[in-house]
């Protein structure tokens, strides 16, 4: 009886025992069972949002690049219509100034033919004694090419300018005048060229060779000259050697202009005797340019000045008379 007891004591323990376990061991397989089924839902539900987030996110990255479209679009268009603005405004004002040159070219031709005909008259009424003497001393095989004493015949004209202090300070208006004056008489020259009496070039760009007369290059010429400021020493003898160097052909008419006040440094008679020799064509002894000279009352009220201002008029007087020219002093800088 009592080995039965035992026997059955002990079954009773293993089948608990056996309970436990396979509840806890359920227990864990339903819990991973559990796991296993949520994580996928999980996922999907986070990689369903980042993708709704991205098709938005791109969805504004599109609108927004098609409004950067549409900027540059505008943008484009805006350029285009000031291009064509622009392009409208240059191509007005070309045909405004050829209306004006047109207009100037056709003026000044019948302004030229009023003004020969009155400098003309003026002339014989107005000759000094020094004029007619250099006149009757100098040979005119055409009376009509003169004005003033002054030949117009040439078909190349040089300005050679004072570019000194007093000369900017008390006489720039007067040379402006007298320069466009020149100009007129000269109505149709096929070549012009401006220099300082050291002989710089008032445009670089034009150095050593001839500007082209046209109406618009008589304007720059003179809108040039009142800004023009080249450093001088007063003696126009750089100037006028280096304009028969680089501009005398045996086949040209040319005509120089020396603009100036006074004469305060240097030897007249070697200035004369350099420019004598310079300008007279070894083969013939004609002379190869021609002369012309133009004195500004400057210093008349500066004392201590005399002996300059009749250095100058002494030299310019003999220079012009040797090379076939005139020489014109004013008498007032108005």
């Amino acid at each position: 009886m009592k080995k039965r007891s035992k026997r059955q004591s002990i079954e009773v323990f293993n089948l608990s025992f056996l309970d436990v376990v396979s509840c806890g061991f359920g227990a864990i397989i339903l819990l991973l069972v559990i796991s296993k089924i949520s994580q996928p839902i999980i996922i999907e539900e986070t990689t369903a949002d980042l993708k709704k987030n991205i098709q938005e996110s791109k969805q504004q990255l599109a609108l927004i690049q098609a409004d950067i479209i549409d900027i540059n679009n505008e943008i484009k268009q805006s350029k285009q219509q000031i291009s064509t603005t622009n392009n409208q405004l240059s191509s007005n004002e070309s045909n405004l100034t050829q209306i004006q040159d047109d207009f100037e070219d056709s003026n000044n031709q019948l302004q030229a033919k009023i003004i020969i005909q009155k400098k003309l008259s003026q002339a014989r009424q107005s000759l000094t004694e020094e004029m007619r003497r250099l006149q009757k001393n100098t040979p005119v095989t055409n009376k009509e090419n003169t004005i003033g004493g002054i030949s117009v015949s040439s078909e190349y004209v040089i300005f050679i300018i004072d570019t000194s202090g007093s000369m900017k300070n008390f006489a720039w208006s007067m040379v402006r005048k007298k320069m466009k004056e020149i100009l007129q008489i000269h109505p149709n020259v096929k070549g012009i060229q401006v220099m300082n009496d050291m002989g710089d070039y008032m445009f670089s760009q034009y150095a050593g060779k001839w500007i082209p007369d046209t109406p618009a290059r008589r304007r720059s010429i003179l809108k040039q000259l009142s800004y023009w400021e080249p450093f001088s020493n007063s003696s126009p003898e750089e100037g006028i050697t280096k304009a028969i160097r680089r501009f005398y052909a045996s086949d040209k008419q040319i005509s120089l202009y020396i603009f100036g006040d006074d004469f305060s440094r240097g030897s007249i008679q070697s200035l004369l005797n350099t420019v004598n020799r310079l300008n007279k064509n070894g083969h013939s002894g004609k002379k190869r340019v021609r002369i012309n000279a133009v004195g500004f009352p400057v210093l008349f009220n500066h004392p201590g000045t005399e002996s300059n201002i009749a250095r100058f008029s002494a030299l310019m007087r003999k220079i012009t008379e040797e090379n076939n020219g005139s020489f014109v002093g004013l008498t007032r800088l108005k």
